[in-house]
């Protein structure tokens, strides 16, 4: 393990421990982008490449955007919402923390993608899937969601899970990229790893898991990776 890597992971659950004392389970996100003062170096996952386990992902399944609507989950410094913007996805793309919407603006601004500050349970109506009677209408034809799960409190878990499975489209597609960890196994520390029990959640929610990929962690003695895609089929 990268010692320089582990102790900025420290300052990151330090941060949230200090924000999960005060009774605030989120405000830690901005606090940690804030203090970074715009050295990506201090933030774990700043790499500003995509997630390489996605990126592997997507290389093996020829995947393209071809104009698709996408939408980006905690997006970050939006290095993701970059690449899917890069193989022709039209994408929006949110996170918590205006800190880091500011910061992905300054990176990406000049692309045509869409940076929005915006909470996981308050977007926007038109982002959502709905169906009423024989009318379905909104969400996305592709999302995607990277380590966004995995950091939150787990009582949490069921209502993000709910909140991002409404984001898919009727057609539309997720990815899940998570840390995983097996059913009988209990997380230790933030970020804690999903379960396929965990994820089984989003198939509770009328999606259909079409490929659960398990790939090795790059990191010596971190869990391994989990990149799930689940299909939301039309109904008659």
């Amino acid at each position: 393990m990268d010692i320089d890597l582990e102790e900025r992971r420290a300052r990151v659950r330090a941060i949230q421990e200090e924000f999960a004392a005060r009774g605030d389970k989120l405000g830690w996100f901005d606090a940690l982008y804030k203090e970074a003062a715009g050295d990506n170096d201090v933030i774990p996952w700043a790499d500003l490449e995509p997630n390489s386990y996605f990126r592997n992902w997507a290389e093996t399944k020829g995947l393209k955007g071809g104009g698709r609507k996408a939408l980006v989950v905690g997006c970050g410094l939006g290095d993701d919402a970059k690449y899917l913007n890069d193989l022709g996805f039209k994408v929006t793309a949110f996170d918590i923390s205006p800190t880091a919407v500011e910061w992905a603006i300054k990176l990406y601004g000049e692309s045509d993608i869409r940076f929005q500050v915006c909470d996981l349970f308050e977007t926007p109506t038109e982002w959502k899937h709905t169906q009423t009677g024989r009318l379905r209408s909104g969400g996305f034809d592709f999302v995607l969601e990277i380590y966004t799960i995995q950091p939150l409190p787990l009582e949490m878990r069921p209502s993000v899970v709910d909140a991002i499975a409404a984001f898919v489209a009727e057609n539309g597609k997720l990815v899940v990229v998570t840390r995983g960890r097996g059913d009988d196994e209990e997380p230790d520390q933030m970020p804690w790893p999903l379960s396929r029990r965990d994820l089984s959640r989003f198939e509770e929610n009328g999606l259909t898991q079409t490929d659960f990929v398990v790939m090795d962690s790059e990191n010596e003695g971190e869990p391994h990776r989990f990149v799930v895609e689940y299909r939301r089929s039309p109904r008659d």
